[in-house]
């Protein structure tokens, strides 16, 4: 049969598939149950259930969401889990069940979440995506994308649910950690290096998984930075910042999409055709598959109220372009019934049926069913990919501060207190969709640094202090006993995006987390855990400032999801590292810079604000958005683009060649860079565009372009950047992009607001 002819195109094998199907089969398709409901594991064997042998029977299955996760939503328990081996077993005996089962042998597509590594027992834990960002490292990212994709596809995942490039707006919002920043061109870059590396140069490819860009669009600019809340945004500012990482990813070739669940001037993503359809199928030429965060279907119905039932829902949905359900609630119920009642049209859900099969076919999934269970145990969680994680963080982590050279500290000589919640909190380094780990596989910052001083272990102090949330302050006594020992202090606080066990804090609907009054629940960051405030949660900064009046130099490692803004800790304490949440390896990687084995590079990719009231504080606002309010000014305590390093960088001779260029034509941008310090370090050269005066109002500055070099003491680099249409260009009033005639300023520097600058004319 032509369906089954490896040589055949794929859209031509789908076609003659479809046409085979019935109208149960075809419904079928479009569902997405969850996938560790569909087998036991007990004993150490591993059996489908019943509920799951049914729904093959009634029609099939078309995918399975997290058949791998683990984590307190699913259940799934480092004791009741499936080890790396094992995962890829079970997924080979449930794709050979529906194989054997149904009538036209259609493979299950298995999806899953990794974000920042497979979320599944043994896997890799990367750093979260807003420390990646800060790495400003395009090829390492790539590069851990690659090995995401080869432990997923290893186990049996065809699909991942990432990467996430939403444009973060207020970092009150608890999925701040899951985003790469605050600029479209930074996310941009991330998005295609994401596609690339998680799809690879084949999707057949037994170390390839096909792309899901989420979350489309406007997620991160909701209101009061609540998750899913309503968005208040114009076309304009849509089109040129929220969908530029979209339209760069699809681009590259991202084979699905998850629209959000906010909607943007009361439509909501879930059924704006004009985003679903206009933008992104016929403007963009997007021929993949759209598919639903959890339960978004059912939201039009309770939540947004714009549908009168779940059948109206469910046809809404469908009509609207969206191809697949995550969960598979609403259209597993309604959509059969709405075909056979007159409601929705039968070739609608063709159409739907049409791209999952196609995208069946093009991951190779018809000839290629099963998983490698030798791969799996060999490659997931390997040596090498630790060494990776190790490295991406390293390249991650910030420096904010560093008063009279307190860093790096000695190797030979002083005693070090470590004091701080997350001081020795596996979990709390981890951040969101993580799944379980042993204690062990986790590097925390106290095992870090005890691994570099392991020939003197006495050198090394430990006190937790606090706790993140609550008040109580029993350990302060301890930590201050402990820091009156040592010669410096290395605080470690921050916030959690661990989730428990705890059931009310699980949306046993969605799996996000739910704000509670559990003492015990530290959880103060991640999904659905939205703040009013930027500070320490708990008593973290009364903890530290009753260890700094004992006089010794006190270094603050933020390992956190969101910016933290404590001014007073700003002012006092001699060094401030930002690590965000940086990954198993992440102990090793603060320990290396504390240490100076790694000269610290990251830089920030959000503004820090002195204060949450200077909110919406991101770098490229316009203009007129003022300068101050009556207690400060408008400027962040932190901006864009900032990090300090153990060496100096000077920056010099910048030039554009030639001066004037048509609206056509394009610019080099040459800079020199010199390190200018008595270490080798690596440094990110930032380009920002002024256009002096435009038809529509713009952004003072944005980011064009960027590079991270790394000199040697005193090497010179220079470093050359292409300036054209697409650095120069904006929406203009017609809406649609354009390069206006006029005057132009080209900025180069450290950081948004350390610039040197020069003209560049667009001749009319």
């Amino acid at each position: 049969m032509s369906y089954t002819n490896p040589n055949l195109p794929a859209e031509e094998r789908a076609e003659h598939l479809l046409g085979l199907m019935t109208l149960e089969e075809k419904a079928g398709q479009l569902i997405q149950p969850f996938g560790w409901q569909a087998y036991e594991h007990r004993d150490g064997k591993m059996t489908l259930t019943e509920s799951f042998k049914e729904k093959v029977a009634g029609g099939g299955v078309g995918s399975l969401y997290g058949m791998l996760r683990a984590d307190p939503w699913t259940g799934v328990t480092l004791a009741t889990g499936l080890s790396p081996r094992e995962g890829a077993e079970a997924v080979n005996t449930l794709q050979r069940y529906v194989l054997e089962h149904s009538r036209l042998g259609i493979p299950v597509l298995i999806g899953e979440e990794c974000s920042h590594g497979h979320m599944a027992i043994g896997a890799t834990v990367f750093p979260v995506p807003l420390s990646l960002g800060s790495s400003w490292n395009v090829e390492l990212y790539r590069e851990v994308c690659r090995a995401v994709a080869l432990e997923t596809r290893s186990q049996g995942g065809a699909v991942t649910y990432s990467p996430v490039l939403d444009v973060v707006r207020d970092p009150r919002w608890g999925r701040t950690e899951e985003c790469f920043g605050e600029d479209a061109y930074l996310i941009s870059e991330m998005a295609v290096a994401a596609v690339e590396g998680l799809q690879g140069e084949s999707l057949q490819s037994g170390s390839s998984v096909g792309a899901t860009l989420k979350h489309f669009v406007g997620y991160g600019s909701s209101e009061g930075g609540r998750n899913a809340g309503p968005v208040h945004m114009g076309w304009r500012e849509l089109l040129e910042v929220d969908l530029l990482p979209f339209k760069k990813a699809v681009e590259a070739g991202a084979v699905s999409i998850m629209p959000a669940y906010n909607e943007i001037d009361g439509v909501p993503c879930t059924t704006n055709t004009e985003l679903l359809e206009d933008i992104l199928r016929e403007a963009w030429g997007f021929e993949g598959l759209i598919i639903t965060d959890c339960g978004a279907i059912e939201m039009l119905a309770s939540g947004h109220d714009v549908a009168e039932d779940g059948m109206d829902a469910a046809v809404q949905s469908l009509e609207a372009g969206i191809d697949m359900e995550m969960s598979g609630e609403m259209y597993g119920k309604y959509l059969v019934d709405a075909v056979r009642e007159g409601k929705l049209d039968p070739a609608l859900l063709d159409r739907a049926v049409r791209r999952v099969l196609t995208l069946k076919f093009r991951l190779g999934l018809f000839e290629q069913p099963f998983a490698d269970p030798d791969a799996a145990e060999r490659v997931i969680g390997s040596k090498a990919h630790q060494e990776l994680a190790r490295q991406v963080a390293g390249e991650s982590i910030i420096l904010l501060k560093n008063e009279a050279g307190v860093l790096p500290l000695s190797k030979t000589a002083g005693t070090i207190a470590v004091i701080g919640p997350n001081a020795d909190a596996g979990y709390n380094q981890l951040g969101d969709y993580t799944s379980p780990q042993p204690p062990a596989k986790v590097a925390t910052v106290l095992s870090g640094i005890r691994s570099k001083l392991a020939a003197e272990p006495e050198r090394v102090l430990y006190a937790p202090g606090c706790r993140i949330k609550g008040d109580s302050r029993e350990g302060f006594e301890a930590a201050l006993a402990c820091a009156e020992q040592a010669d410096t202090v290395v605080m470690v606080v921050g916030g959690s995006s661990a989730r428990d066990f705890g059931e009310g804090s699980i949306d046993l609907k969605t799996g996000a987390s739910k704000v509670t009054e559990n003492a015990w629940n530290d959880m103060d960051c991640g999904e659905g855990i939205d703040r009013v405030s930027l500070t320490l949660s708990g008593v973290q900064l009364e903890l530290i400032q009753q260890v700094h009046q004992l006089g010794k130099p006190v270094i603050v490692v933020y390992i956190n999801g969101r910016p933290v803004s404590e001014p007073w800790i700003d002012e006092h304490v001699h060094a401030i590292l930002e690590a965000w949440y940086p990954g198993q390896e992440g102990g090793h990687a603060v320990a290396d810079i504390l240490f100076g084995d790694v000269n610290p590079s990251g830089k920030l990719t959000v503004s820090v604000p002195k204060h949450v009231g200077q909110l919406p504080v991101y770098y490229n606002g316009k203009r007129s958005r003022g300068k101050r309010y009556l207690e400060a000014d408008s400027q962040p305590q932190y901006p864009f683009g900032f990090g300090l390093s153990y060496t100096e960088f000077t920056y010099s001779g910048l030039k554009v060649k030639p001066e004037v260029i048509a609206a056509g034509e394009a610019a080099i941008v040459s800079v020199d860079v010199q390190n200018t310090g008595d270490r080798e370090g690596a440094e990110v050269v930032q380009l920002y565009i002024s256009d002096v005066a435009s038809k529509v109002t713009r952004p003072a500055r944005e980011l064009k372009a960027f590079d991270k070099i790394k000199l040697a003491p005193g090497e010179k680099q220079t470093v050359l950047f292409t300036v054209g249409p697409e650095q120069l260009q904006y929406i203009g009033p017609d809406l649609r992009p354009v390069v206006e005639p006029g005057a132009f300023k080209v900025l180069v520097g450290k950081h948004v607001n350390d610039t040197l600058s020069t003209d560049l004319t667009v001749r009319g």
